[in-house]
């Protein structure tokens, strides 16, 4: 009997780990760091509304680190930037991995400048060119494929229109 409930209590155990493992492999697939803080973004276009999960990075170290290091990012992920204060900002890819599309966007949400297809590696200082609170970044090639253009607007908590 005692041998039993070792049994059944290691059982569950193995299954809760599972449970636990898938929930966090679907997280570090999505984004490539379990346990992240992701929120819903939404891009309103010509072409309709564009939803992206995204990763917020908010102090001086993740947005040193950004998406450096990592290999992949799931087609509708992505990472934004919040700088606190609108300001001119300036992204670079050193150590970023995967090509990606940048968006510089206002305090009020409206995409401001884009960068299509970051090329990685690259240690050039990409400008917002504007005023910008925030910046977005997605898989290169996204916002051509969806249609996503300068002056699009984004909803989203931090710019206080979601």
């Amino acid at each position: 009997m005692t041998q039993f409930r070792v049994t059944a209590a290691f059982a569950k155990f193995i299954f809760l780990l599972t449970i636990f493992a898938t929930a966090a492999c679907a997280q570090s697939d999505r984004l490539g760091v379990p346990g992240k803080a992701t929120s819903r973004l939404v891009i309103e276009t010509a072409s309709g509304d564009h939803v992206f999960i995204v990763e917020i990075v908010d102090t001086p170290e993740t947005r040193r680190v950004g998406l450096m290091y990592r290999t992949e990012l799931a087609a509708d992920a992505g990472m934004l930037f919040d700088f606190e204060q609108p300001q001119q900002v300036g992204i670079w890819m050193k150590n970023t991995l995967i090509p990606l599309d940048i968006a510089f966007i206002d305090e009020a949400g409206v995409i401001k400048r884009i960068t299509a297809d970051a090329t990685p590696k690259s240690l050039e200082s990409m400008p917002s060119g504007a005023i910008v609170l925030s910046v977005l970044e997605v898989n290169g090639g996204t916002f051509a494929a969806l249609g996503i253009n300068e002056g699009d607007r984004v909803r989203h908590p931090l710019f206080n229109n979601n």
